[in-house]
């Protein structure tokens, strides 16, 4: 599995990021660690085909099986007991985090109708990133007829930077296409 990505953030962004933010050390780069899709179903409890389709689906997208997550308590108001599915994630590391970044960025994020651009806001004040996706249309691997209801997904991109500035460096040096603020 050739990464595109991967390869040009090591022979070109590293560079990059030592010349414009002066580091010492290599090791002081920033770099990604790890990418979390993940998806919340709350009408899951209810219905068991909800939650099979919506794994089929994150499995298809990110290329690595989904993981089930539990309720942690109970809450009555929402007819929510302790240990009852509410979601499902993936965490991805590795090629398979650079072949998922890759994909999001030149294939899926083009596709959003009225794209103008990432919020350069969303990052949480330690240089990570995290953009929510309305439909899962949006990646090449779902087929459109497929799917019987359109879900979101949240997209947690986790650096090893120390603030938000270099976040937001290494990301758009990578290609993400953040909006002009």
């Amino acid at each position: 599995m050739v990464q595109r990505l991967k390869t040009f953030y090591e022979q070109t962004v590293i560079n990059q990021l030592i010349s414009q933010f002066e580091y010492k050390n290599i090791h002081e780069v920033p770099k990604l660690t790890k990418i979390t899709v993940n998806r919340g179903l709350g009408e899951a409890c209810q219905n068991a085909k909800i939650l099979e389709a919506s794994m089929k689906e994150l499995a298809l997208i990110t290329g690595q099986k989904s993981v089930l997550t539990r309720a942690k308590k109970a809450i009555a108001g929402f007819k929510l007991r302790k240990n009852m599915p509410i979601g499902i994630m993936v965490t991805l590391r590795g090629d398979y985090m650079y072949a998922f970044l890759d994909r999001l960025i030149t294939l899926a994020l083009p596709k959003i109708r009225d794209f103008r651009g990432l919020n350069p806001k969303s990052f949480d004040g330690r240089g990570n990133y995290n953009v929510g996706l309305k439909e899962q249309i949006i990646f090449a691997e779902i087929n459109y007829d497929t799917i019987e209801h359109i879900r979101g997904m949240d997209i947690s991109i986790v650096t090893t930077a120390k603030t938000d500035q270099e976040g937001f460096s290494l990301l758009s040096l990578l290609g993400m296409p953040f909006a002009q603020s």
